[in-house]
């Protein structure tokens, strides 16, 4: 099934009263609080979020684990006490389990995220039937570098529909590649990437790109949000942080989903608010999380890698 959804899908307009979730309490999700990503269940919207806490070593000073919470309305979120997703494994610590996306296949949901030892980024899978739950499958690419040094994979959006047969996701920061699979837990990369940064040091997006929330298959081909980052100019306030993130939409071809369509010159969603300008790393609006919910498009982001926002887009 394809969505009636159109390239680029929007406008959305920001909630005026964000952040709707920041950091509390002392413990896990006591720093910081980012990297949302969405799903709707029994008419609910769960959001399962990064947190981080005050425990870790070096510069970030967290180690990072994933939360759940659920709304009604999609705007204001009851939170579960304890973490969903926690690090248990070497290649998790001591950064933690950060950057969800999930996709639903079925009755199942296939979250992946990144580990982060200190030293190399890791793309790993975990599965559950009931967002509480989960089985953890391990790293995905034991071996990618992309084109680095080490071992290195972040950030994968899964379309949760086959294509001929296969399913696909796109991965990785700094350029975006894609990969394939036929059970959701195998995957095969592509060596070239799909999509790099703009050749244009002014462009958005010519530092850095990078996977937002899953992919959306449309009648037009496949539709992805993705973050981007550009370094600072001297038209900038050089106090506001090295990078700016905004985010962009590229339309890929249904029948080769690594052939570009087309893609935004411009960006549809960039840093404005206090919150989204000044905090753990300055502006930042970087969007994971996106739901069709009650006749509209809810895109959960976060702002400034310090709290959570939402931006809505009414049909």
């Amino acid at each position: 099934m394809t969505s009636v959804v159109r390239f680029p899908i929007g406008p959305f307009r920001k909630y005026e009263h964000n952040p709707i979730m920041t950091p509390q309490g002392e413990t896990w999700e006591a720093k910081d609080l980012f990297n949302p990503t969405a799903v709707v269940r029994d008419e609910k919207v769960y959001m399962l979020y990064r947190a981080e806490d005050n425990t870790g070593p070096g510069a970030w000073n967290g180690t990072s684990r994933i939360g759940l919470a659920v709304s009604e309305d999609g705007i204001h979120f009851e939170r579960y006490p304890d973490p969903v997703l926690v690090p248990t494994e070497p290649y998790e610590l001591p950064g933690g389990c950060e950057d969800p996306r999930i996709t639903q296949v079925g009755d199942t949901y296939y979250l992946t995220y990144t580990a982060f030892d200190g030293d190399g980024a890791y793309l790993c899978l975990a599965t559950s039937n009931d967002l509480f739950h989960w089985t953890k499958h391990g790293i995905l690419f034991s071996t990618w570098t992309g084109g680095m040094n080490k071992v290195w994979s972040k950030s994968g959006a899964i379309l949760p529909q086959p294509l001929d047969g296969r399913y696909v996701m796109y991965f990785g920061d700094t350029n975006i590649w894609v990969a394939y699979s036929e059970d959701l837990i195998h995957w095969t990369p592509d060596p070239q990437p799909v999509i790099t940064p703009s050749a244009h040091p002014d462009d958005f997006d010519s530092a850095l790109v990078e996977p937002g929330p899953q992919p959306i298959l449309t009648d037009e081909g496949i539709l992805l949000i993705y973050n981007a980052a550009r370094m600072v100019t001297e038209a900038d306030d050089p106090a506001q942080g090295k990078m700016r993130y905004s985010a962009g939409q590229v339309l890929f071809d249904k029948d080769c989903p690594s052939q570009v369509l087309r893609r935004t010159k411009l960006p549809f969603f960039v840093p404005g608010t206090a919150d989204e300008i000044v905090g753990q790393v300055d502006n930042v609006v970087f969007v994971e999380g996106l739901v069709s919910y009650r006749d509209s498009y809810y895109l959960y982001y976060g702002m400034a890698d310090s709290k959570i926002g939402v931006a809505i887009y009414e049909p």
